[in-house]
């Protein structure tokens, strides 16, 4: 039987990145999104739509928007009346998410007898992020083989890996980067002025490959 692997697929650069190396590595790639009341949710659920068709991939998308009341107060990302930080500050985590995102991804992965979970945290963020780091997705692998008695692997392929190392193999593999969304603001086109977005223009430039998107500055 051929090998399934959970994809978390934001749309995003990296996320969609490992979609692309997923497949490439012979798995049959399953893809999942969420709405968790971001203010990017209807862009960023677009673009993992298109990522996933261009892949010719099933894609799941989860409604967790009640989350935004959650993290009402605690997050930019969620919360439409804290300013959107163009510099990394903690306002830009949003508590636990990917621990959240992962314990769906691994119901689903043990419900299809999936192998393997991917996401897309690599090395840019793993400094500011506790929860794209190592020992975290390690240490949540431990829990979900106790919790579903399994072998189950959760992995993040690109995290010792620099953005802009991300992007060139991105390229390589022909990731198409102009579906992909990056902003944090969720208007009708890039900001230019998030962090998120100034990060994605950093890692196209240092990556020497011109960043298809629009921008607004």
């Amino acid at each position: 039987m051929r090998k399934r692997a959970i994809v978390i697929l934001s749309g995003g650069p990296d996320s969609s990145t490992v979609a692309y190396w997923a497949k490439r590595e012979g798995y049959e790639v399953h893809g999942l999104t969420f709405d968790y009341g971001q203010r990017a949710s209807r862009a960023e659920i677009d673009s993992a739509k298109r990522i996933a068709e261009g892949l010719g991939i099933p894609l799941k998308i989860v409604d967790l928007s009640a989350l935004k009341e959650v993290y009402a107060g605690a997050t930019a990302l969620c919360d439409e009346g804290m300013p959107m930080p163009s510099a990394f500050e903690p306002s830009l985590i949003v508590p636990f998410r990917n621990a959240v995102m992962l314990s769906i991804a691994v119901a689903y992965a043990a419900s299809i007898g999936a192998e393997a979970v991917f996401y897309g945290a690599q090395g840019s963020d793993a400094p500011f992020y506790p929860d794209c780091r190592r020992e975290f997705f390690e240490a949540f692998e431990r829990a979900a083989r106790l919790g579903t008695g399994t072998s189950i692997r959760i992995e993040a392929p690109f995290h010792d890996m620099k953005k802009s190392e991300v992007i060139e193999l991105g390229a390589e593999l022909g990731v198409p980067y102009g579906l992909t969304w990056s902003c944090y603001s969720g208007g009708e086109r890039h900001c230019g002025r998030c962090e998120s977005c100034l990060n994605r223009k950093r890692a196209f430039e240092e990556a020497g490959i011109e960043d298809p998107v629009a921008y607004e500055a």
